[in-house]
């Protein structure tokens, strides 16, 4: 039973991916669906991005007890991961967690996913493409100027924005071939590293002067945004081939292999880079491996790597920000040029996505802020909350509800466990994401209240009423 104004039942998958299977007149040699491979690159490429190249220099200053906060980090990660590979196996559409709140809750609280979810990644775009500039510095000096930098992040959001308008054919095969060569780097310093590893370099186990748990909380909302992706195999359901099986694979296996990765990668740089040094690194993988061989060829080697790596998650992340608001569109809940779509990718909603990130980048440099990395990661910190546990939600309600079409009785007591941490987990974060996040956030929430007034109105108005896409 739903309440009034909910979705009607899931439409037929086909009926979700009118690109694989109708699509646009002169388009559709630059449409294609993915399949387990590139689905599970989309998750360890979008979750592998500036995260692990830049995090270990910005939980340094928590001391070694942010590698306990990465620890419990994975478990809530993995629960996610599980908790949304049940999800799309249930309902198979484009859009993700916009998509499971809707049909469960109604259309307010799909909104609500939806519109936290948008902000997510255009906030997260600016913040990776802020991260990738530290590492082109180690290339080309732009740091030294604070426009020089801001105009580097601008054309560092924009490349990735134009593969997208090229068509989903070329967002899989950026996503694939970046995800395959940023490894080379990161299994290096992650494998390598281990021979390196000198444990006078790792400082104090707690260093930020308050409790542990605090320090564990307040690095793990920081280190939130090295598993935001976990989602993106879910997002992209529509553009995936038999999602109710390869969405749910890919989502696991992804977080499964990034969180290996992050946890050797940050032991390895925290025991190779000294701790003093680490605390103040813009390129700290970099500084790593240049401890490691001496010299700077290797620090350049990897800086080129990270880049090639962050365009990728930046490749992957614009496709994502179209993905939500597309899915909303199709439901009247967002303006109706987020529908519209070209060569299988939503061209309105990439435009806007990096525009938007355009802006939120030149403000933060212009504000002369020191910190503009960590700050947009607290603010994705918790807006990425609100969709995740609205996705939780909808997966308990369907446990709690005794729906029996929906839920596979031999799995309830597992999947009621697995529902259960990830919605402490979320909770979690939001309480180690601050103040100052969860007051900017939540600015963020209610201003996305004013355009769903809006939009509602919209739709009682219109003659054709409700215009669901089931």
């Amino acid at each position: 039973m739903h309440v009034t104004g909910t979705a009607p039942p899931p439409a037929p998958a086909p009926q979700e991916t009118p690109v694989a299977t109708a699509p646009a007149a002169g388009g559709s040699k630059h449409a294609r669906r993915f399949g387990l491979p590139v689905a599970t690159a989309l998750v360890m490429g979008n979750i592998i991005g500036g995260g692990i190249f830049l995090l270990p220099a910005s939980v340094a200053p928590f001391g070694t007890i942010s590698l306990l906060a990465f620890g419990v980090l994975t478990v809530g990660a993995i629960a996610l991961a599980l908790v949304f590979g049940r999800l799309a196996a249930r309902d198979p559409r484009t859009g993700g967690p916009y998509v499971y709140a809707r049909e469960a809750f109604g259309d307010f609280a799909g909104f609500l996913a939806a519109w936290a979810y948008w902000i997510t990644t255009w906030v997260s775009n600016a913040a990776l493409a802020v991260a990738a500039v530290g590492y082109l510095d180690v290339l080309l000096p732009v740091n030294d100027h604070r426009w020089t930098a801001c105009l580097a992040a601008l054309t560092i959001q924009w490349l990735p924005a134009l593969a997208n308008f090229a068509g989903t054919r070329y967002v899989g095969a950026v996503q694939l071939v970046s995800t395959v060569l940023k490894f080379a780097p990161l299994l290096l310093v992650a494998v390598g590293g281990l021979f390196f590893f000198d444990p006078d370099n790792l400082g104090p186990f707690n260093a930020s002067g308050g409790s542990g748990i605090g320090a564990v909380s307040a690095a793990a909302a920081i280190l939130l945004f090295s598993y935001l992706g976990v989602e993106s195999a879910a997002v992209s359901a529509g553009e995936v081939k038999n999602p109710r099986r390869t969405v749910g694979r890919a989502t696991v296996i992804g977080t499964c292999g990034a969180a290996l990765v992050y946890l050797l990668g940050t032991l390895s740089v925290f025991g190779t880079v000294a701790h003093d040094r680490l605390v103040d690194s813009t390129a700290p993988f970099s500084d790593a491996v240049n401890t490691m061989f001496g010299g700077a060829w290797g620090g350049w080697a990897v800086a080129a790597a990270a880049l090639v790596s962050m365009t990728g998650c930046l490749n992957g992340w614009t496709l994502l920000s179209a993905q939500t608001p597309y899915a909303a569109a199709r439901d009247g809940l967002f303006p109706a040029a987020f529908a519209r779509k070209r060569r299988g990718v939503p061209t309105v909603g990439v435009g806007v996505t990096v525009v938007l990130a355009s802006l939120l980048t030149v403000y933060n440099y212009t504000s002369g802020s020191a910190k503009v990395f960590e700050v947009l990661v607290l603010v994705t910190t918790f807006t990425a909350t609100v969709p995740y546990l609205l996705a939780t939600a909808a997966q308990i309600f369907h446990l709690v509800s005794g729906q029996r079409e929906r839920v596979n009785g031999a799995r309830l007591a597992r999947d009621a466990v697995i529902a259960s941490v990830a919605a402490a987990f979320s909770l979690w974060l939001v309480a180690g994401a601050g103040y100052a996040a969860v007051y900017q956030g939540v600015l963020f929430l209610f201003a996305g209240v004013l355009v769903y007034a809006v939009m509602a109105a919209r739709r009682q108005r219109s003659p054709h009423g409700d215009r669901s896409s089931g």
